[in-house]
């Protein structure tokens, strides 16, 4: 199955309930490489599943460390202690690094590489080898370390050359670094110079005003949490103390990242309440919290929401609406910032963020891209090297339906999630909704936990056909791309009866009701590889020839029958339903902006279905497959409830001559050909 190369998001009308964050970006890459470089193991607790940290930790293996997996949210890692050791397989002389788009990998890693000894390349993405890194090889270069640009200079990929060890380095000065471009360039910096302060004091001097001045407290914080004694004069002198040297503090724990609450808290600004509940909950992550950006609820605030909180959690609502337009520094959260941006569709007048000339040199251009996307949704927006100010769509009639590019950068695709609220009802389009799985790969699925949708809204493709025309595999081939749930009606009849079994109820009329209850509420998942019932793979118990009888007797009770069209409906949810059956759009979904039937001649389903058994070493016929496949045709179409026929609005696709590919192409192109910005 493939990515889904878009996400469509319907209108989003209410926010509530719970929701887990993941731990920090941030602070993940930050322990794993304190950890790598400290003495003894360290246990690393509700370490966050990126694709950021899964390059740092891949190095890290490269490097020598040695990786133990402890559960799901956390690992075990033993620490070089300051020396770099090739894995195995590794090539003795040179060690070459791929880190993605990880900035909170590359930088780091460069100067701690640099001072400790050996041959390495390090590589990323192409996007990466256009994020600047020169200022922080300037400021190693002078201290002595050999790094050499291996394309454009002032950027990635670079080569650390000290196969011989490290060079002599010149400590007796400060370490000049510049702070107006990266405050990641600092943050490496403070995080290897201990590997050479045993012996004397290593002071750094930050050339300019420095930026995202939050991110270097949780270095800071960290480095005291790992043994490293520190001094600050103000934010231009930071001291390394003589005979400082890392040591393991047994368990390190990551906090819930604050740049992630953000999103959520712009969404319990943004929507109201569904009935009964009282705001959203954000667990994870406090008032309290170490990260710099947990300051967005102050801004969050100023413009309307209401938020609480405590050590570990934060309680959101709206309150003022619409949300007031706020001018505002942001060089406090720079990341964060960026949900103030999406917010401002929702203000009464212009927002203005200033300070932020940090965005230009991230994942993308994070200033131009937001004129351009928020421009589409019908913003008005106003852009300098260092600010940007949006004025909202002036009434619900200029709200557009837009597809959101995202330029490969989580937190574009994530911020401007939240047009999906716009008041004009309108869907909105997530381009490449995976590259979430940076920093949050779980977020479109929190965001459908705590949202809600009118019904109608929620949009359904309806995939009908006759026995052994490819429906089943269709259907899950199209829920994967469009990141859809799915949902085979054909099995539920058989989980009914294999549930039934499970729980020791007779399949007769004296316990309909009984049965009726049961499978109201089925605990089951339709995946596109397999279908699991209360957590269970089920996918092959419910194929045998016993499950089928006990399913017909199953299906000949109605009660079970009304229950099974209940449960069908609620599959209906966000963002959107893949439903394969013989009567999906003619009974269960009749409103679906969608429906195919799906069919072939009786051969060429014979001959699909005799390939299937005799890969599984059945022995059939051909003739004998297409002669029950007339059979049963003939019985759906003539059946009283429900039988086998096309809604009257339904596309007809005829798959006889076709690739499950060219199917799928088929019905994706007439789902775009619906969609408010198919072009």
């Amino acid at each position: 199955m493939r990515r889904a190369t878009f996400l469509d998001l319907p209108p989003l009308r209410t926010v509530g309930g719970t929701v887990q964050l993941p731990g920090s970006k941030s602070i993940s890459n930050r322990i794993l490489l304190l950890a790598a470089l400290s003495e003894g193991s360290t246990e690393v607790r509700d370490l966050l599943d990126s694709d950021d940290t899964h390059v740092m930790l891949e190095a890290l293996r490269q490097l020598g460390c040695i990786i133990e997996p402890l559960s799901a949210r956390a690992l075990r890692i033993t620490g070089l202690g300051g020396r770099t050791a090739h894995a195995p397989d590794a090539s003795p002389a040179l060690t070459r690094l791929f880190l993605g788009n990880a900035g909170t990998a590359m930088r780091p890693l460069t100067a701690a590489l640099a001072l400790m000894g050996g041959e390495f390349e390090l590589s990323g993405v192409p996007r990466m080898h256009e994020r600047p890194i020169g200022d922080l090889v300037d400021a190693l270069s002078a201290l002595g370390c050999r790094i050499h640009y291996l394309g454009t200079p002032g950027f990635p990929p670079l080569r650390i050359a000290h196969g011989g060890g490290v060079p002599p380095l010149r400590l007796d000065a400060p370490v000049l670094v510049r702070g107006d471009v990266s405050s990641q360039f600092l943050t490496a910096l403070l995080m290897a110079l201990p590997l050479v302060a045993q012996t004397r004091d290593v002071v750094i001097e930050v050339v300019g005003e420095l930026i995202s001045k939050p991110y270097i407290e949780i270095t800071l914080a960290l480095l005291a949490r790992f043994g490293i004694r520190w001094q600050r004069e103000g934010w231009q002198r930071f001291t390394i103390t003589a005979g400082s040297r890392y040591q393991s503090p047994g368990v390190a724990h990551v906090e819930a990242d604050a740049s992630s609450a953000s999103y959520f808290i712009a969404a319990g600004a943004i929507a109201a309440c569904p009935e009964g509940q009282n705001g959203l909950e954000i667990r994870g992550v406090g008032l309290n919290s170490i990260q710099g950006d947990i300051r967005f609820i102050e801004a969050a605030r100023a413009m309307g929401a209401q938020v609480t909180g405590g050590d570990n959690s934060l309680h959101v609502r709206r309150g003022a609406w619409p949300l007031k337009a706020i001018t505002l520094d942001c060089n406090h959260i720079p990341d964060a910032a960026m949900t103030l941006a999406a917010m401002a569709l929702y203000a009464d007048g212009t927002t203005e963020l200033t300070n932020i000339a940090s965005w230009r040199v991230k994942e993308t251009d994070r200033i131009a891209a937001m004129v351009a996307e928020l421009t589409k949704l019908g913003a008005t927006c106003e852009a300098g090297n260092d600010f940007l100010r949006v004025t909202p769509p002036a009434s619900n009639a200029h709200w557009r339906a837009a597809s959101i590019h995202t330029y490969d950068d989580h937190r574009m695709a994530m911020c401007l999630s939240l047009a999906a609220f716009n008041p004009a009802r309108l869907p909105v389009r997530i381009e490449d909704p995976g590259c979430v799985a940076k920093t949050y790969p779980g977020y479109f699925d929190a965001l459908f936990q705590v949202a809600q949708a009118d019904p109608e809204d929620i949009p359904v493709i309806c995939i009908d056909g006759p026995t052994a025309s490819g429906k089943g595999t269709l259907a899950a081939e199209v829920a994967a791309r469009l990141g859809y749930h799915l949902l085979d009606s054909g099995a539920l009849y058989r989980l009914t009866a294999l549930a039934a079994g499970t729980a020791g109820l007779a399949l007769d009329a004296p316990r309909e009701d009984a049965l009726a209850r049961l499978a109201a509420t089925l605990p089951v998942r339709f995946l596109p590889e397999c279908i699991l019932l209360d957590g269970r793979d089920v996918t092959q118990a419910i194929r045998t020839e016993e499950v089928g009888m006990q399913a017909s007797q199953v299906s000949q009770l109605p009660r079970v029958r009304a229950a099974l069209v209940a449960l069908q409906h609620g599959f209906r949810r966000l963002p959107g339903l893949v439903a394969d059956g013989r009567d999906m759009g003619t009974v269960i979904f009749p409103q679906a902006p969608l429906k195919v039937y799906l069919t072939a001649s009786s051969q060429c389903r014979a001959e699909r279905r005799h390939k299937q058994l005799i890969s599984k070493g059945i022995t059939t016929t051909i003739a004998t497959l297409r002669a029950d496949l007339e059979a049963r045709d003939a019985r759906d179409m003539q059946r009283s409830a429900a039988p086998l026929k096309p809604a009257e609005d339904a596309l007809l696709l005829d798959s006889s001559e076709l690739t499950i590919d060219e199917t799928v192409a088929r019905v994706l192109q007439w789902w775009q050909a619906r969609r408010p910005f198919s072009a």
